[in-house]
């Protein structure tokens, strides 16, 4: 073979081997994630979920792509977005918020779903069991549903008398009829005198407080809805503005002004269902990885907030409390 012949040859082969070698790469996996709120208000939830999902070996832009789908408060939007993502072909589905995920279960049975949700997810159809979810779904549930009696009953022992008090409802809520039969019931076995109001967007919220306010409310119950999780800052902020004493699920509430909260932590959830996505990423099915629950739930007290409106917490009720803000 002539030298020239060689060169150009061995020219040839170069060209091709970058284009081979491309095309040899394994394509980034591909999260669709369903949340219900705007990017803005689940920025600050978002850092666990991405915590999470790095203890399992998974960075975003880095070995993995996350596509987000915000409904922007307006449930009717899901099946749409749930829709785009499953036809994009993600690796798996991640939906925050029963809506989401009813959404995400109608749209495949076949790619994975990992869910972080309120309710009980055996109840509202999502898995078979917690322990053996069976099917395409898994995730994790903090009961916020089931632990909201348990919040009217913790402010009504920082009331005393004041016997008149709020229960605020997210009105697009699915499980809404249902939470309010169960706080209506814990109410009435606690000697309260329940005014439900609803606010299912933030230029509502103002209305609700004035109301309370001109009726003299003892108190105030806020429903653990996403809806109101991404808004625990300003809800708390709200609450002090109008000197009304507030119950919440979340420390972000408390931390920024509200009364007392009563729930989860919710950086740990997400932290937790970062981290089932990427376990599912890596190839274990839903079916096998049992429902994360809470492992504790805390009371948190603001005590410089009670001072300000002139409350007195109980001893007992500080005592048990496992934050106090001072």
């Amino acid at each position: 073979m002539r030298r020239r012949d060689f060169l150009t040859l061995l020219g040839g082969a170069a060209a091709t081997w970058p284009l081979a070698a491309h095309a040899q790469q394994t394509p980034m996996p591909l999260i669709g994630m369903l949340l219900s709120g705007s990017r803005a208000s689940s920025d600050r939830t978002l850092r666990g979920f991405h915590q999470g999902l790095a203890e399992s070996g998974y960075v975003e832009a880095g070995n993995v792509i996350i596509e987000y789908r915000w409904a922007e408060d307006r449930n009717e939007r899901f099946p749409q977005l749930a829709a785009e993502l499953v036809q994009r072909g993600v690796s798996v589905l991640v939906a925050i918020g029963s809506p989401a995920v009813a959404a995400a279960k109608a749209a495949t049975t076949i790619i994975p779903i990992v869910f972080y949700v309120g309710v009980d997810p055996v109840s509202f159809g999502l898995v078979d069991s917690l322990g053996r979810p069976g099917g395409n779904l898994t995730g994790v549930t903090n009961f916020s549903l089931e632990t909201g009696p348990k919040r009217l009953e913790l402010l009504a022992d920082l009331l005393g008398s004041r016997k008149l008090v709020g229960i605020l409802l997210n009105p697009h809520r699915a499980r809404t009829e249902t939470e309010l039969r169960d706080l209506l019931q814990a109410a009435h076995t606690l000697g309260l005198q329940p005014h439900v109001l609803y606010a299912g967007s933030d230029e509502e919220f103002g209305a609700v407080f004035a109301t309370l306010t001109q009726l003299g409310a003892g108190g105030l119950a806020i429903s653990g809805d996403p809806f109101f999780n991404s808004r625990a800052g300003l809800l708390g902020a709200l609450s002090l503005r109008h000197a009304l004493p507030t119950m919440y699920q979340a420390r972000e509430f408390t931390a920024a002004g509200g009364l007392i909260s009563y729930g989860s932590s919710f950086a740990e959830l997400w932290r937790l269902t970062g981290v089932y996505a990427g376990l599912v990423l890596k190839g274990e099915k839903p079916a096998n990885l049992p429902v994360q629950q809470p492992t504790k739930l805390e009371l948190i007290i603001n005590l410089k907030t009670a001072k300000a409106l002139g409350l007195e917490v109980p001893p007992t009720l500080l005592a048990r409390a496992d934050e106090v803000i001072e």
